[in-house]
């Protein structure tokens, strides 16, 4: 090359074009930055509460739900769903199945509490009982209630205060027992009590704003259920006839009565109230509330303000859009109470099984991963048969597509059938297979990251896709959540976070291998930037938390995505870019409405105002419960010790998968970061972490056992035959080499 012709190279190099071009990936990256920001601040306008009113009775009957009702045997009940706005009750308090007392005691405090049980009845849940006296003949007291206060404050996190519902209104009735634990104040105190409604109810209804009426517990089966029912009916019946004018009637079946959690009955009825949905802030998923938002509806019914310190739910709020018919809207195929139940238990046969057939499948590959690499000594193991080798890949396909199936078979009604698992484990086993064939007849099959690159693409999009049509597969899904545990009700749960995020990062990773080393940053922050808002938006995966875990996720990856080690510069950048994200969403979360605030806002504000640490020790406990209990904590475990042994054995093989592909190295990095910090933020210890191992890690092996067969490509004998993924190994090694 002459001298003229070095000088004009260096100069293309140095125009303004070439230095353009090589400040175009970073503002990328900026730009992404600045979108996801965008993304995750936008929030949904707020309802409004419907119309005040000048008295509000709350008509309770513990174990009451939807399948209860029959237009011929409970017309009072029937004919209020009807006209007014109806939900399914979340019936959580602060014990882990809510009996009767639990439940009044919960609704009186609008937040978690629990009612004291002797030793000898904890096992059972009796209708309420608590200890009355009459020292007149207007009120009553309950001896006990500072008892009942001081245990929700001492032993339990949740800084619940029984009686704080009515300690913010003047006067408030209470008929029958149940509804005096409710109308109790902090000191034991019931304004106007009466053992049972009277002949005439109207002037006793009309004497406070809030009357709250136990309309008897709701236990048993058969015709023992159906008198107790028609008891409540007959009940409600006077009730209705006797409410004054503008008043606004909440019918609720606010606890369980037996060992299991259960979905209730949910009713206001009122002017404004009328032939839609319930819903509230608390939940952000239509048609579903918490026991604990009927004590904000109370207060904001009645244009009162009410103690945020001491209230964790929100107010109730109407939208449209329901069927006309209650039947039509919540029984039969739409009962979800019925798929609630059954998600539950199918879900902990399912992870359990994963992690079973993972665990097994794993001990089964370690001999087969021992043979894969070619020794340079004279005498070596053979190679493993093609078609072991073959199966193996079948089968760590499979694998890896078993929740991405499970999501998808949700959308099937397995839950009606007669035996739910069975049906549930066809529906995901066919999807699987479909998976997997549509994976192994694709044209790139041979190509080294195909397996690992398209599974991973396909969690992902499973889960976008879900979250873009309102997250329907998410709520009492199997690979979801379920709306008993009344933990979450909207958005994306933690298995989805996992696999999601897993799928993202794995997908990018392979995405950024095709491009030169400046734009594999930008790759995985676009897609990154994708993920931050799919999970953090409230309009879609509604989890702050989740989307702050992702963001340092996808920093640490894109930091070490074109090679080398998490340096203290590469580590700063990364930081800063997380905080950047995470503090700015939290300064507009907090500027908003506290009604308006999300998670993190929320978190916050409790921290600010000293009241976060029962938060803080409610995410411990159920860290450490979730920790213990769920089969994914195994399932990460086994995933994590597998990556262990290709990393550091001798035959290992995954070290050279990520000297071969570094952004893959550092996908890795970037799913343990975002996985870990979720789960824990968030209070479900390793299940992310488990959902994101049993997504990625089968093919990351299969990745790494066809490495291994090819190591010793370049040495071997002349004449050998090249085994499945050999050539497009090959080229794919000569290929990075020379980029290097």
């Amino acid at each position: 090359m002459s001298l003229l012709d070095g000088f004009r190279r260096v100069r293309r190099v140095n125009t303004p074009d070439r230095r353009a071009a090589a400040w175009l990936p970073y503002a990328l990256v900026l730009l992404a930055v600045a979108a996801s920001l965008t993304g995750l601040t936008v929030r949904p306008t707020a309802g409004t509460p419907s119309r005040t009113v000048d008295y509000v009775i709350v008509a309770g009957a513990p174990g009451l739900r939807w399948d209860d009702l029959d237009p011929q045997r409970t017309p009072a009940l029937w004919q209020e769903a009807t006209r007014g706005s109806i939900g399914w009750l979340s019936v959580r308090s602060a014990q882990r199945v809510t009996c009767p007392a639990d439940g009044w005691v919960t609704l009186g405090a609008g937040n978690y509490a629990a009612y004291p049980r002797p030793g000898a009845e904890r096992s059972r849940c009796d209708p309420p009982a608590p200890e009355l006296t009459r020292p007149d003949a207007i009120g009553a007291n309950i001896t006990n209630q500072r008892n009942v206060v001081r245990d929700n404050q001492d032993r339990l996190p949740y800084g619940a205060v029984p009686g704080a519902l009515a300690e913010t209104l003047r006067c408030t009735t209470a008929v029958g027992p149940g509804a005096a634990i409710m109308a109790a104040r902090p000191f034991g105190r019931v304004d106007k009590y009466q053992a049972d409604l009277p002949a005439n109810p109207a002037p006793l209804l009309s004497d406070c704003q809030l009357s709250v009426v136990d309309l008897g517990t709701v236990a048993g089966s058969g015709a023992e259920r159906a008198a107790a029912v028609a008891r409540a009916d007959a009940i409600l019946a006077r009730v209705v006839a006797a409410r004054p004018e503008r008043s606004l009637l909440l019918v609720a079946g606010l606890s369980d009565t037996d060992r299991g959690s259960r979905l209730h009955l949910a009713i206001a009825a009122g002017e404004g109230w009328n032939g839609g949905w319930l819903t509230s802030a608390g939940t952000g998923r239509v048609g579903y509330l918490q026991l604990i938002d009927l004590a904000p509806t109370v207060l904001t019914a009645l244009g009162k303000a009410w103690p945020e310190k001491l209230f964790a739910g929100r107010a109730a709020t109407v939208v449209p859009g329901r069927p006309a018919g209650v039947a039509d809207a919540v029984q039969g195929p739409h009962n979800a109470d019925k798929r609630a139940t059954a998600q539950r238990a199918v879900a902990a046969i399912f992870f359990t099984v994963l992690a079973i057939l993972l665990f097994l499948l794993f001990v089964a590959i370690v001999p087969v991963l021992g043979r894969a690499r070619r020794h340079s000594r004279p005498t070596r193991p053979a190679l493993p048969p093609p078609h072991l080798v073959a199966g193996f890949e079948l089968a760590l396909i499979a694998a890896s597509l078993a929740i991405p199936a499970a999501l998808v078979a949700d959308a099937t009604p397995w839950w009606r059938a007669g035996r739910p698992a069975w049906a549930f484990a066809l529906a995901t086993a066919a999807l699987i297979v479909v998976g997997t064939v549509l994976i192994r007849v694709a044209p790139r099959y041979q190509r080294t990251l195909w397996p690992l690159g398209a599974s991973a693409g396909v969690a992902a999009v499973v889960v976008a896709i879900d979250l873009l049509t309102g997250a329907q597969l998410q709520l009492n899904g199997v690979a979801g959540y379920s709306a008993t545990i009344g933990a979450q009700y909207a958005g994306v749960g933690g298995v989805g976070v996992g696999v999601f995020v897993a799928g993202l990062l794995v997908l990018s990773g392979c995405l950024a291998q095709w491009v030169s080393k400046p734009w594999r940053p930008v790759i995985v922050v676009l897609l990154g930037g994708v993920g931050v808002v799919m999970v953090g938006s409230p309009y879609l995966g509604a989890d702050a938390v989740g989307a702050i875990a992702v963001t340092a996720g996808v920093c640490v990856a894109a930091a070490i995505s074109t090679g080398g080690w998490l340096t203290f510069p590469r580590f700063a950048w990364a930081a800063l870019a997380g905080l950047a994200v995470t503090i700015g969403f939290a300064v507009l979360d907090l500027r908003r409405p506290a009604l308006e605030q999300g998670s993190l806002g929320r978190l916050l504000t409790e921290l600010s105002n000293g009241t976060g640490g029962p938060a803080m020790q409610r995410a411990a406990a159920a860290n450490g419960e979730t920790l213990l209990h769920s089969p994914l904590t195994i399932v990460a475990v086994v995933g994590v010790l597998m990556l262990v042994f290709c990393r550091f054995s001798p035959w290992g093989g995954l070290s050279r998968v990520f000297g071969l592909h570094p952004a893959l190295r550092a996908a890795g990095a970037g799913i343990a970061v975002a996985t870990l910090l979720a789960g824990i933020l968030g209070g479900t210890a390793l299940v992310v972490a488990g959902a994101a191992a049993a997504a990625v890690v089968p093919t990351t092996v299969l990745t790494v056992l066809r490495v291994l067969l090819h190591a010793a490509d370049r040495t071997r004998p002349e004449g050998e035959t090249d085994g499945p993924g050999g050539p497009a190994l090959r080229k794919s090694d000569e290929d990075h080499l020379a980029a290097r």
